[in-house]
C-alpha cells in the first residue's frame, strides 16, 4: 500500500508544532531569545502570552495527529488546523508589510510561518473531497 505523502507533511508540521508548543511552554523565555525567527524584534517579552500562544501550537499539533490517525476525520481536522496557520501567517504578512518589523522577516518567517501555512493549505486542497462525504 502507497502512502500519500501529505500524510507525511501533516506529520512533520504536527512534530514541529509540538516541539515549539512544548518550548513556549517549558522556557518562554530561552524560546523567545533563541527561537531562529528574531522574536524580540516583535516587543519585549510577556512570558504568559508566549505560554498561551504555546497551547494554541499544542491544540493544532494534536488535531493535526488525529487527522493522521482518523482518516475519516482527516480534512477537517486539517483545515481547522490550516485556519491557525494561515491566520498566524496572515498577521506575519501584516506586521511585516507596515514595518512592525524588519524585511528581513520576510524570509527569516519563510520556514516557521509561511510554509507551514502554504503546505496545511495545499493539503486541505487535497483532500477537499473528503470535506463533502461528512455526515450531516
Amino acid at each position: 500500500m502507497k502512502t500519500d505523502p501529505w500524510l507525511i507533511v501533516v506529520g512533520v508540521i504536527a512534530i514541529g508544532g509540538a516541539a515549539n508548543g512544548v518550548w513556549m511552554l517549558v522556557d518562554p523565555g530561552h524560546w523567545y531569545q533563541h527561537l531562529p525567527a528574531a522574536v524580540p524584534d516583535t516587543g519585549p517579552l510577556n512570558a504568559h502570552f508566549v505560554r498561551d500562544i504555546g497551547c494554541a501550537f499544542l491544540t493544532v499539533s494534536v488535531a493535526l495527529y488525529w487527522a493522521l490517525r482518523r482518516p475519516d476525520l482527516r480534512a477537517p481536522l486539517v483545515a481547522v488546523a490550516a485556519c491557525f496557520y494561515v491566520a498566524h501567517a496572515v498577521l506575519h504578512v501584516v506586521d511585516t508589510g507596515r514595518g512592525v518589523v524588519g524585511h528581513d522577516h520576510w524570509l527569516l518567517d519563510l520556514p516557521g510561518v509561511y510554509l507551514p501555512a502554504a503546505l496545511l493549505a495545499a493539503a486541505v486542497f487535497r483532500w477537499r473531497h473528503e470535506l463533502h462525504r461528512l455526515p450531516d
